[in-house]
Order: structure tokens, then sequence, then C-alpha cells
């Protein structure tokens, strides 16, 4: 949520700005202002509610002066309507001072009441409008923007990221976080503050990490970052690994298409290194071997998508490390009084690294004395810096709302943890560890055969069903978290029920749904494996079939026991149980933007969700 961009340097202030808002807009928003300091001094701003075409329009009909200092902000609402004049930024010292905010301050109301009784006068319903008149207040007492930011922070409770400018202060930008996102840009000659790093890596691959209670202080041939007392830091700094060309659509229709087509991409950059010779190399996690070699336990913290691929981890990590794993929503977990110790990892999945309800999960944890792993694809995020050790799943910038390589990803990354425990653990031999590994390294080519083989007709079929209003999705044991994934896609994309279940559990209340005409997905289990649950899928489909259904089934080449019961068949490569998952999801990726887009709908970005979710 929110998109933040600060810019101190030779350049255009607005073309910086307006560029990184563009890049940002994956995570979500209802408005985007800016401010910018012009040489012939004052602040010229402006905001607009709306799509960031909005703003850019406006600036285009009614220029203001550009300069070389600038912030730039898209908003997800939460204190008040998106409007014009809730959007950001926000103004203090009598227009003097533009401030930019991501996140909520829990004590606005107490601090608004103080400050109305102190003569402040508010123009928007925002909380963020608070920080704005506290730091121009004490930036009147001090002269001093870095100081006064640093006063202010003492004084606000919850999550924040500030960004602020002055026009008594030109060349500087001065940002602080708390458990909310921020990351610095370091240019020649300039320098950059964003949300992420696709705020400025058409600029720079250079970025530095800015810690939790930090202050920061850009200017075109410096970087400063302080703590909240004032202590100086010393940020760590690390190469972005990919470019701006790799957040672009790049000729796609939209870039979930971009991203589905990555997925085989996804699944080979996060291998990439990690087997060697039929072995699984992880040294991110040599610095905890000895806390790995001593735990009795897994615990996987996510939400949405992320939840999904942590199920699919569980069965695995449970069947190859045989070690007891459960998975856990992170916005439930620390609210049960769960129980952990030393002896308990912790693995925290997140695409973006900065989901609120996980980073808040996985402090708890650390208090609670658990061992913390992250998977995580973005570099410099805040859970990564406040784990033990992480996987980095190296899928590139993932920009449509709805997850999809991101998925696959963070499967594969789970399924090398799951494989490196049970070679740790002596649970597996080296010839079965190899032969895992090989089945993965093959991955990447079958989901590239997926993805060119099921496209064409799955949009055929998004056509024909672009009026349904309910999908169902069947799937046992590894297939029932890909039921729940293509179910979550469809509310996300093309908003209309679906709902995913354990295909055993049909008889037990949701068999009620079925009536003629209704639409079930079923993923079908290979009827190669002794120990698989084809036959009982089947007769599941059989069961659903008697009852109306119209069945779509997902099934191996060569599957012929499931054609006479199925409306449709979508074909997958053979591959082993645990593997078949990473194959049977891509024909429901396909399915929830294809039924989107038969209805007109923007894949990209859906109605009321952002990208990064960085507020509980």
């Amino acid at each position: 949520m929110c998109g933040i961009v600060g810019y101190v340097g030779p350049g255009s202030s607005l073309d910086v700005l307006i560029g990184g808002l563009k890049r940002l807009e994956y995570r979500g928003y209802d408005s985007a202002g800016v401010a910018v300091l012009p040489d012939d001094g004052g602040i010229g701003a402006r905001k607009r509610a709306g799509k960031l075409g909005v703003l850019v329009d406006d600036l285009a009909e009614s220029p203001i002066a550009d300069g070389h200092t600038g912030i730039g902000h898209t908003r997800w609402a939460t204190h008040g309507g998106p409007t014009d004049v809730n959007a950001h930024p926000h103004f203090g010292d009598g227009g003097r001072l533009a401030l930019i905010h991501n996140g909520i301050i829990e004590n606005f109301a107490e601090l608004k009441a103080e400050l109305t009784a102190a003569g402040e006068s508010f123009e928007s319903e925002t909380d963020t409008e608070i920080a704005a008149l506290l730091v121009g207040r004490a930036f009147r007492e001090t002269g001093d923007l870095t100081e006064a930011m640093r006063q202010t922070v003492h004084r606000l409770e919850g999550a924040f990221t500030l960004l602020v400018l002055h026009q008594d202060a030109p060349g500087v930008v001065v940002g602080a976080r708390r458990s909310s996102p921020l990351v610095i840009g370091l240019g020649e000659g300039e320098n950059f503050l964003g949300s992420d790093v696709a705020a400025f890596v058409e600029h720079t691959k250079r970025a530095m990490e800015i810690g939790q209670d930090q202050i920061v202080t850009i200017r075109p041939d410096s970087v400063e970052v302080i703590d909240f007392a004032g202590t100086p830091v010393e940020a760590k700094e690390f190469e972005v690994a990919w470019d701006a060309s790799a957040a672009e659509k790049g000729g796609w229709s939209s870039f979930m298409k971009k991203e589905i087509s990555e997925e085989p991409d996804a699944v080979a950059n996060t291998l990439r290194g990690r087997v060697v010779g039929g072995t699984v190399q992880l040294p991110e996690l040599d610095g905890v071997a000895e806390e790995l070699a001593g735990i009795n336990r897994v615990l996987i913290l996510a939400c949405g998508t992320a939840a999904y691929a942590g199920m699919l981890g569980k069965y695995a990590i449970e069947a190859w490390a045989r070690i007891p794993v459960d998975v856990e929503l992170s916005h439930e977990f620390r609210y049960r009084d769960p129980v952990l110790d030393e002896r308990t990892l912790v693995v925290s999945v997140s695409q973006s690294g900065e989901t609120m309800d996980t980073l808040m999960a996985v402090r708890y944890a650390r208090e609670q004395g658990a061992r913390t792993l992250s998977i995580c694809n973005t570099q410099g995020a805040t859970i990564p810096r406040e784990s033990d050790a992480v996987l980095y799943t190296h899928a590139g910038p993932e920009v449509a709302v709805a997850s999809t390589k991101a998925f696959v990803a963070q499967v594969t990354a789970l399924y090398l943890l799951g494989l490196h425990l049970a070679g740790q653990r002596g649970a597996l031999s080296e010839a079965a560890i190899a032969a895992q590994l090989g089945e993965l390294e093959a991955v990447p080519h079958k989901l590239q055969q997926v993805v060119d083989a099921v496209s064409g007709r799955i949009a055929e079929l998004a056509h024909w069903m672009s009026d349904t209003q309910s999908v169902l999705f069947l799937g046992r044991h590894v297939g029932f978290p890909v039921a729940l994934e293509g179910a979550l896609k469809l509310k996300e994309l093309a908003y209309i029920h679906a709902e995913g279940f354990a295909a055993g559990e049909l008889k037990h209340g949701p068999i009620a749904l079925i009536e003629p005409g209704q639409i079930v997905f079923v993923l079908v289990p290979s009827p190669r494996d002794p120990s698989s649950l084809h036959k009982k899928v089947v007769s599941n489909i059989q069961e659903i079939r008697a009852r109306g259904a119209r069945v779509i089934a997902i099934a191996e080449l060569g599957d012929v026991a499931v054609v006479p019961f199925a409306d449709e068949v979508l074909r997958v490569p053979l591959a082993a149980p645990f593997f078949q998952p990473l194959l049977g999801v891509v024909p429901l990726h396909v399915f929830g933007m294809e039924l989107a887009t038969a209805k007109g709908l923007d894949v990209d970005q859906p109605r009321n969700l952002a990208k990064s979710v960085t507020v509980e």
C-alpha cells in the first residue's frame, strides 16, 4: 500500500517522481500527489484523487514549476476517503513544508485535539496532516529538518514512513520509518528514497537499507542515517538484482499475463546455484546451521497466496524431513497465545517482505525465542532484515496485484528448504534427495509446456463462462492448496463467488452447492502413484457430475480414466506427486486472468486490493 518517492539531485524532480510512482502503481492506491521545491522558491504541489494518470493530465494542463528536490506519493485511503483534499502531500509551517506518509498514526485523535487546542487548523480528514503540522512546529523551533523529524517521531504511535521537505531547506529530503517500508537509492550526484527499489531502479541499482526506528537525510552528495535517539547508523548497501525493464510490460497486454509467462523462469531462478551435483546448497543458512540442527518443529507464517504456498511446503517438509509443520495465517497467529520455543523454526513467506501482519508475527516469534527464516522476493525488505536468515526467491519484480510467479517461486524455495532439512536430519538418503531435486529441476521446462499448451483453450473457456457467478475448485492432498489458490484468483480478479475444497470434504456438506450447470475445476492426482488418491478423486467427479456439474479436470498426460467423466480435460506433463501442483496451478492462474479479461476488468489492479499490505 502507498507508494513513496523522494529525490534530490540535478535532474527534473517531476520526471523522477512521476516515473517512480508509475513503477509503484502495483502497490494499489486511490489518489496521487507530488511536491517539489522550484528554483525560484516556495513549494510547487499538486494532488488528485484517482489513478496516477489523472494527476499527470492535470500537471500537463496546468503545470507547476519544476525543481531538483521533490517527494511523490500514491495513497491507499485509511483515515478519510479518497478525495483531492485527503491526497498527499499535506502541509505544515504555514504551507512552507510538505509531507507524505505510509501507515497509520494510531494516536492521531489525541494529537489532533492537542494541535487544535494550540490553534492549528486542519484541511483534511487524514492522520497524516497531524505529522505535517508537528514537523512544521518543530522546524520553526529548531531550524533543522532532521531534528524536527526526530522530535516528531517520538510523538507518534503506530506504523509509519514519513518523507518531508521544506522550502527553507532546498536540496534536502528527510525520511523516517517505523514498521513501514523505506529504502535508499544511491546515485552519482543524486540520491533517492522509495517504498521499494522499483521507485528508483531506472536511475540506479545501488541501494541501502533503513532499519526500524531510523531517520535518513538525503542531499545530492550525501546520505546520513541516524536512529530515533539521534545516534549515527551505518546502513548496509546492496545491489538491485534486476533493472527497470523487468518491471515494464514489454509488449504484453497486462503485467499479469507477462508474469504468468515468467513462472518457468521464476522457478529456474530460485533454483539457480542452489542445486549442485544432486545436493542442495543453501549458503544463506550457514549462519543458522547449528540452530536448524536442533529444531523439532516448523511453523510457516503467511497470508493469502503465500499461505497456500506454505501449505504445499508443509506437505513436502513433513514427508521429506519427518518434522511436524504447521501453517498459520499471520494475522491470527500472535493473538491466540501460541506455544513457541528456541527449537521452533518460524518460516515467514511474503513476496514483498513488508506484509505487516507477517512482520508483526515474526517479531512476536523472535520475542518468544524461536528461530526465524524469511522466504521473500524483495531485497532490502523489512521481514528479511528482521529474520535470522533469508532465502530470496529471485522471481523478479511482480507488478500485478494477484500473485502468480511469486507463488511458484515460494513453493520452490520451501521445497529446497525441505530437502535441505531432510539431508541435515538424515531423513532421506542422498539418492532420494538427488531424485527429488532432479524432478524439481525439470519443473521449469514442464511449466513452459503448460503455459504454451493451455492458454488459448482457457481463453475460449473463459469467454463462454463470462457470465458465470460461481466456480468451485476441488483437490486432494497437494491438490487442495492449489484449489484454494485457484478460488482466490477468481475472487481477486473476476469478483465472483469461488471456493476451494478438499475433495473428500464434499460429502460433509459442500456437495449441497452442486446444481445443474455449476462449474467445478478438479485437480486430478496421477494414476501412476500407487498411494495416490486418483480413484477417489474420479469418484468425486462422478458424484458431482451426477448432480449436473460441469467439470473441468486438470490431469496429467495419458490419464484416460478421467475422460468419460469430465466435460473438459486440461493436460499437464507427468511429474512426481509433490511437483504436480507447480504445473496444475498454471491453468488456474490463466483462467482467473482470462475470465476477468472477458468481463472487461483490470487484471493488474483489482478493486479494493493492494499488492503490499503494509498496515494491520
